[in-house]
């Protein structure tokens, strides 16, 4: 790959996206980037374009940490510094998807540090962000620890490293740019609120504009070099546009007009906060310095609402991040400053002449006249045609309806709507996991409550201070100890066991055959699978969706970390046709086994939804029970939610609940709402923890 970065300038479209990596160039107070699109629209090339606009640097000589020499960082690792300086340009750091802690905020050497009483630091990923760009590409798929440690240093300019009473901490102020396929999964809105700005992208549909795209590719890799010679100049003079800007950023005024309809807006759209009217704020005086104004004016504010709030208005994790424009025009319209009036001048009305035919304007004489057209209102009653009569027909009519009958278990019905999510009971997988961190399941996490010690395998991250003095104590004679400090050997350290709670991953089999096609039952059915759903996001597991309906099974939705695209498709599922339970099942066991298989320590959980009834007779049940002991013989931890309903039931839910070691619960009995008193009845041995 060449090492010349594809220019800014020679980017086509994405007018929205250009715009906020500018204005975070002209003033990176303004929070960063946070840019959500499909694959392939060129997030990350106009990123890395970026990085080639800002202006070089000066830096203190020898400093690891990027210290400006007219204003170094008194608490720099590497202060005091020298009196000379060096420039250099602003570094773009990218963090990759499988990033750890210590490598982000930088990594102590412990066993240096408490044998020799050295502080041996070395800097991590924010210390060469400082004064630069740190983009992370695919934000969405780190894990919350690492986004939290991200996110904080960006609020505060500042990182921090903190281990068994050795700390250590510096300056990290940089531009903050994170790109994200939104169906890949989403970020939590509170991450969400602390980016900047935020920008939705998508590959045009205009053919010319595609083909130019295409074009400028392959003439850039044909000839990286030739290719980015031509937009020399321009990307010159945008760079040079950029820092003209940052220069008339501090003249800029936001006056009490425009700061007012910034609040407005704000609580007009009822965001969280006031984070989101500080960030509108510097966004708008980012647009009239990058415009070469001093004074902010009412269509910054509006451009800095588009920008700064669709992301902040989400209230549950199906919200799509939108902001309603006509809103948007009528709160500033309602708060923009008067003008004054001004009286005026009065006028002599000119004559007419009203000509040989009578008044100028034609009066009321005639069918064409302003004021003989008929007025609907007062005219006679006159049977409606056209749009008009397709609109009455709509109309609701005075004769009460009677409800749609259900189809037949056959015929297929069109979707329903889901039923309003609830609080679910929490169901976790037995046992001990080493998955991703998360909120569901028990595992040795980075993160947690320290349980033990043990001997590291490896680098030693999370030092056990007592268990290692202990290790030591015993030896300090045989080591000829003779002052107060312990003599201290590699076989003495022990580092931490910490139990927290993993992710798992959620593998949702749903019945949509014609048994379930009622209205009613799948309304409340689609209401605790979204309920379900909403659980698995606020535990951040992964999650999958199988329906079998007809003649087999579909893997309608593969497993993802994206609960708003689980609950698109789940608002889409048709019902109707036969009860295939079997091909339910052994889809299933065939999606996991291939998970197993690309991700080995996520831990699965099973949740089936159905009324037990299976098309086929005795013959299908009998399938369905060799599908499910085969799961069963996975040890795969599973619930059944059992959605049979009426006066007589066949209790078919609560055998297949048997044959999977599964524990079995009613629609009623899923809500958090009075678990304890549910909980002893409701056990089954591979949950018998989970409930």
């Amino acid at each position: 790959m060449s090492d010349v970065r594809y220019p800014f300038t020679a980017i086509v479209g994405m007018a929205d996206l250009r715009l906020g990596l500018l204005l975070n160039a002209v003033s990176p107070a303004v929070g960063g980037v946070l840019v959500r699109g499909e694959k392939g629209t060129a997030k990350s090339t106009m990123v890395r374009a970026l990085a080639g606009l800002l202006p070089a640097i000066a830096v203190a000589e020898g400093c690891r940490f990027a210290c400006d020499p007219a204003a170094p960082d008194p608490q720099c690792p590497d202060a005091p510094h020298p009196a000379g300086a060096e420039h250099r340009p602003a570094r773009l750091v990218e963090l990759p998807v499988g990033v750890t802690e210590d490598r982000i905020v930088g990594s102590l050497d412990l066993e240096q540090a408490l044998a020799q009483g050295v502080k041996a630091y070395e800097p991590g990923l924010l210390a060469q962000a400082h004064r630069g760009v740190l983009y992370i590409d695919e934000v969405n798929l780190l894990q919350d620890h690492v986004v939290d440690l991200l996110l904080d240093a960006a609020a505060m300019g500042r990182s921090y490293v903190e281990r068994e009473g050795v700390s250590v901490r510096h300056a990290a102020r940089f531009l903050l740019v994170g790109t994200m396929n939104p169906e890949e999964g989403e970020l939590r809105p509170q991450l969400l609120d602390r980016f900047g700005l935020t920008v939705e992208i998508a590959a045009t549909r205009d053919p010319a504009e595609r083909a130019e795209v295409v074009r400028r590719r392959l003439a850039y890799d044909a000839d990286p070099a030739g290719f980015a010679a031509r937009y020399q100049a321009a990307e010159r003079a945008l760079a040079q546009r950029i820092e003209a800007a940052r220069v008339l950023l501090p003249q800029v005024e936001l006056g009490d007009p425009a700061l007012r309809q910034i609040t407005a807006v704000c609580a007009a759209f009822e965001v969280d906060g006031l984070r989101a009217d500080i960030v509108m704020a510097r966004t708008a005086v980012a647009l009239a310095a990058w415009d070469g104004r001093t004074a902010v004016t009412e269509e910054d504010v509006r451009t800095a609402a588009r920008l700064a709030l669709p992301h902040r208005r989400r209230r549950n994790p199906f919200d799509a991040p939108g902001l309603d424009e006509e809103q948007l025009d009528r709160t500033l319209a309602e708060h923009a400053e008067p003008e004054e009036p001004t009286d005026p001048e009065p006028t002599d009305p000119e004559p007419t002449d009203p000509g040989p035919d009578g008044p100028a304007d034609g009066g009321s004489d005639g069918p064409g006249g302003g004021g003989g057209a008929p007025d609907p209102a007062a005219g006679p009653d006159v049977p409606p045609t056209g749009a008009e009569a397709e609109a009455e027909a709509d109309a609701p009519s005075a004769t009460p309806q009677l409800p749609a009958p259900a189809p037949a278990p056959g015929r297929e019905s069109a979707p329903v709507a889901a039923g309003d999510p609830y609080r679910t009971r929490l169901f976790k997988v037995p046992g001990t996991g080493h998955g991703a961190q998360g909120r569901r399941s028990p595992a040795e996490t980075d993160a947690g409550q320290t349980v033990r010690a043990r001997r590291p395998a490896g680098p030693l991250t999370r030092l056990h201070l007592t268990a290692t003095l202990q290790a030591a104590a015993p030896h300090q004679h045989a080591r000829g100890r003779t002052g107060r400090a312990l003599l201290l050997r590699q076989d003495d350290f022990r580092e931490q066991v910490r139990k927290g709670r993993e992710a798992n991953l959620v593998l949702f089999v749903v019945d949509a055959s014609g048994s379930m096609a009622a209205r009613q039952r799948m309304t409340a059915v689609k209401g605790a699978v979204l309920s379900l759903l909403m659980d698995a996001y606020q535990r951040r597991d992964k999650i999958g969706l199988i329906t079998f309906r007809g003649t087999g099974a579909e893997l309608a939705l593969p497993p993802t970390s994206s609960v708003e695209v689980g609950a698109a498709r789940l608002a889409q599922l048709p019902t109707g046709g036969r009860t295939p339970l079997a091909a339910g099942l052994l889809r299933a066991h065939e999606v996991l086994r291939l998970e197993r298989l690309r991700d080995p320590r996520r831990r699965p959980l099973l949740v089936v939804v159905t009324d037990g009834r299976a098309t086929g007779g005795r013959t299908a049940l009998a399938e369905a029970g060799r599908a499910a002991a085969l799961l069963a013989a996975q040890g795969t931890a599973a619930v059944v939610l059992d959605c049979e309903s009426g006066p007589v039931r066949l209790g078919l839910a609560r055998t297949l609940a048997g044959q999977l070691h599964a524990t079995a619960v009613t629609l009623d009995e899923l809500r958090a709402e009075g678990v304890a008193a549910l909980v002893q009845a409701h056990r089954s041995p591979s949950l018998r923890k989970a409930a």
